[in-house]
């Protein structure tokens, strides 16, 4: 992932705690946004930012948020990263590669500054059979919904791909992506006038959502 760097300290030296801590609470930012529990991530969040202010390095600060925005990308979020144009201005080339992946805007000479995980997808191949066999070969799923997402933003997405897609959220638990890609599938049969296929897959986002209530 884009945070590999901040996640481990130098060979043969003890991890500093600040990093340790940030990591942690990156993690489970990312977790909490993906799961769809915007509280947790906003705590998470602030704890993160307040152990990478501690080093005053921006391009940290930056990778931070772009993780973040990542999650939110994956679950059909698209815009600018907002935290990271703050800080753009002392960002370095990897980070800048990064935040062009998330709006759509990757320059192939780029790729390379991209996490290894998500170079391959970084340009979406024209048949659904390579999409396909791009994304099962990719076994971090959410370097998998982030192309998946790019290809659908940029009307690339065959229908298999979103069908991947939701069994890629569906079998991590990740709420917040799944209802997305659910929604996305509903509205092409929708768009296909494929009502019955409509219906059953509102019933499957309804179940989502019972999970959101509150218990009586």
């Amino acid at each position: 992932m884009l945070l590999a760097a901040l996640l481990v300290g130098c060979a043969g030296a003890p991890t500093p705690d600040w990093q340790l801590d940030a990591s942690s609470s990156l993690q489970r930012t990312q977790q909490a946004l993906l799961a769809g529990n915007d509280r947790v991530a906003t705590d998470e969040f602030t704890r993160a930012r307040a152990e990478i202010a501690r080093t005053g390095r921006p391009d940290l600060m930056a990778r931070a948020e772009l993780m973040r925005c990542a999650a939110l990308v994956a679950s059909l979020q698209f815009g600018p990263c907002e935290g990271f144009e703050r800080l753009r201005i002392d960002a370095g080339r990897s980070e800048l590669a990064y935040a062009a992946y998330l709006r759509g805007r990757l320059d192939p000479a780029q790729r390379g500054l991209l996490p290894p995980p998500q170079q391959p997808l970084a340009a979406a191949p024209a048949a659904e059979a390579a999409q396909l066999a791009a994304l099962q070969a990719t076994p971090d799923p959410l370097s998998r919904l982030l192309a998946a997402a790019l290809w659908l933003q940029g009307g690339q997405a065959a229908p298999a791909v979103l069908a991947l897609a939701v069994d890629t959220a569906s079998a991590q638990g990740w709420r917040r992506p799944l209802l997305a890609w659910l929604g996305a599938q509903q509205q092409r049969a929708r768009d296909a006038g494929d009502a019955a296929e409509a219906t059953r897959l509102g019933r499957r986002i309804e179940l989502v959502l019972q999970g959101t209530k509150p218990t009586r």
